[in-house]
């Protein structure tokens, strides 16, 4: 079948990643966060002749995904202590390492204001994850080992860098915006495992994967 391509947003807490990795290991592709900011702050930084001939070797030797698999990816949350500050340059090469993925493998990729960078190609389909802030802080606390003051906290702040971040890139565009997503889902009242199940069949109801390419895989990397 032909190549797609499955965003994520979600709510901090929400258990948003956990059914993004989850879905991935179904399908048996790849699932991108913090790898495709680990490569696209590693490119910012280079003079733009320096990262055309690296761009340029990536693509000729067809090397592009199998190095940006190479890159270490976070086991843990990610959480914004910082205010939203721009960095268009970096937005850049975030978003063409984006259009490089959904050119080269059906994969997943959470966050990045994927959907909007993706948003005239018909083989995406995006996803949104949202929950109730108890469940949220509840999940945070498990995870993140924290008081319940700082779970309600850290999820204030990274919510807010994550819709400021959508809002500047998407030029003013708000990133709870159903409009924006193919299926919004409530982890706590869906169920975890049942948000993976259900964005797997509205996968082969879309025509973009069919029910025997399900089978849960092991860890890819």
């Amino acid at each position: 079948m032909d190549k797609f391509i499955v965003t994520f947003a979600r709510g901090f807490g929400t258990g948003g990643k956990a059914i993004a990795s989850q879905l991935a290991k179904d399908l048996g592709i790849h699932c991108y966060e913090n790898r495709i900011l680990t490569l696209a702050s590693q490119l910012s930084g280079l003079p733009e002749n320096v990262f055309q001939e690296v761009n340029e070797k990536m693509r000729e030797t067809g090397g592009f995904t199998s190095f940006l698999r190479g890159l270490p990816r976070s086991k843990h949350y990610i959480t914004r202590n910082e205010k939203f500050v721009s960095d268009d340059r970096l937005f850049e090469y975030q978003s063409q390492i984006i259009r490089e993925l959904a050119e080269k493998e059906s994969c997943v990729i959470i966050g990045k204001c994927a959907d909007y960078v993706l948003r005239d190609k018909p083989n995406v389909v995006n996803i949104y994850i949202e929950a109730p802030r108890v469940f949220c802080v509840n999940r945070t606390i498990a995870n993140m080992g924290v008081t319940e003051a700082v779970a309600n906290a850290t999820i204030e702040r990274t919510d807010r860098f994550r819709a400021d971040y959508y809002k500047y890139y998407t030029h003013g565009n708000y990133w709870t915006n159903p409009v924006n997503y193919d299926l919004t889902l409530n982890s706590e009242r869906v169920g975890i495992e049942n948000c993976v199940k259900t964005i797997e069949q509205y996968l082969i109801i879309k025509g973009l994967i069919t029910a025997d390419m399900i089978k849960p895989a092991g860890e890819i990397e």
